[in-house]
């Protein structure tokens, strides 16, 4: 962002200068500030290409990750980097403004192998990024369901219907568009601004 700058405006965007910005991450590492360092949001080329200048590689990537945007290539790509991919929304962010645009937890097969499990829409979409080997982030501020969310580590979902997963179409939920103008700031569009993974 801009200094100064108020808000997400594509013309409050700058171009960010990921090789000194990391450096100075690095630093931060190597001085003993930082345990880890780590990016979000970063496609598979974003991460490439400071995979490229880093000395110290990214301990994470934290992206929107759920069934409904597995981040396939993304994972694949993080896991043959030692990168931990951690899925941030991964109940679909219900009840915020994305609602409407992706119900991950009314989704069928999400549904399907809750009812199968005798679990929560939402235990089962937590377990899926569990068992693809990520972390999960949930965020909630009601009790009972916080206590749900931690119901996720004593048990599995079956082969026959974690397949099922992968049948689900596929959809970011988050494109990003606030951070796109086709004259202003870095991205002019939202296939630039994920590098196509999307």
């Amino acid at each position: 962002m801009k200094k100064g700058a108020a808000g997400y405006k594509p013309e409050n965007l700058i171009p960010a200068d990921m090789p000194s910005t990391w450096r100075a991450m690095e630093a931060l590492y190597d001085s003993g500030m930082a345990r880890a360092i780590g990016v979000s949001n970063f496609s598979s080329k974003k991460l490439g290409d400071l995979l490229d200048v880093a000395s110290v590689s990214p301990a994470v990537n934290q992206v929107e990750c759920h069934p409904i945007w597995q981040q396939t290539k993304l994972r694949e790509f993080c896991n043959s980097k030692g990168v931990h991919l951690s899925g941030w929304s991964p109940l679909g962010s219900p009840g915020t403004w994305i609602k409407g645009k992706g119900d991950v937890l009314n989704h069928p097969v999400v549904t399907l192998v809750a009812k199968e499990m005798g679990k929560t829409p939402a235990q089962v979409a937590l377990r899926w990024g569990l068992q693809m080997g990520h972390s999960v982030l949930p965020k909630s501020t009601h009790e009972a369901r916080i206590r749900e969310n931690f119901d996720v580590f004593d048990w599995s979902i079956p082969d026959d219907l974690f397949t099922k997963f992968s049948e689900i179409e596929q959809k970011r939920l988050v494109r990003g568009e606030y951070f796109v103008h086709r004259t202003l700031g870095p991205f002019k569009t939202v296939e630039d601004l994920w590098d196509g993974e999307i």
